[in-house]
């Protein structure tokens, strides 16, 4: 009767404490937190997460049951930490969005745009192909579960009870904007090259023939250049982005 009573007091609340922070970063995170996902089947995950990881997540919980100021405090500054890893890893993944707008710009293919369920709106062709691949090579090479390993060990990054300091959250995050940035500009270097010797080239044809309509060739060439430059590279920068979406998620929630 005393363990219950002890369960009652103590594992309620633990596993409170640890279905916030897992349940709020699986909202964010890439797949499990998409618009297709169904609500439910959200709320399901993180539960079950929560649930198994549970007996891994107490020896970081606070020794004694705090007060309800306290408990509420907790639970935001819960809530702030897993909404800061499920946006880390959802910048990480927009290095393949970064790429697919930029090879779409330069394949003269920006405005045709489709709807994107991963961004639950407008975005470029490529920029979708690229996105809906990247989630499906996180779940096939299993870097899911280094989503997950990164969940735990955030708890001796961000231990409970102290919240976490917003300009070190806001340098963090700024640090990821600008390697996925970087990423998605080196995946897309091949097609800026490509359409800038294109370019080049049609601007001496039309100073050498003045009377060839440059723009109505350059099109065409452009989009079948881009595409087939596509077939080339596409393996090398997928593969160059799960390297970096690895090293990424081990850089800030692994140390």
């Amino acid at each position: 009767m005393e363990n219950l009573t002890e369960f009652f007091d103590t594992g309620v609340f633990f596993f409170m404490l640890t279905f916030v922070r897992i349940g709020t970063a699986m909202m964010f995170f890439p797949g499990i937190g998409d618009s297709y996902t169904p609500t439910r089947v959200r709320l399901f995950m993180g539960l079950g997460l929560a649930l198994i990881l549970f007996p891994a997540t107490r020896g970081f919980m606070p020794a004694e049951v705090p007060g309800t100021f306290t408990f509420f405090m907790l639970l935001m500054g819960e809530f702030v930490v897993g909404a800061f890893i499920g946006m880390i890893a959802r910048i990480l993944m927009m290095a393949l969005d970064t790429a697919g707008m930029v090879i779409s710009l330069q394949a003269s293919l920006s405005n045709a745009q489709l709807f994107n369920p991963a961004l639950s709106s407008q975005s470029s062709i490529v920029g979708t192909f690229f996105l809906m691949i990247g989630m499906l090579l996180i779940f096939v090479t299993d870097l899911h579960h280094l989503l997950i390993y990164g969940l735990v060990n955030s708890y001796q990054i961000f231990p409970v009870g102290d919240m976490p300091d917003s300009s070190s959250m806001a340098q963090l995050t700024t640090r990821a904007v600008a390697a996925a940035f970087y990423t998605g500009i080196r995946i897309a270097a091949p097609f800026m090259v490509i359409t800038t010797v294109l370019y080049i080239g049609m601007g001496v044809l039309a100073r050498l023939m003045p009377q060839v309509q440059v723009f109505l060739l350059a099109i065409p060439v452009q989009i079948m250049l881009a595409f087939l430059v596509m077939a080339i590279t596409v393996a090398a920068g997928l593969a160059y982005w799960l390297s970096f979406y690895e090293e990424g998620m081990r850089f800030f929630f692994m140390g």
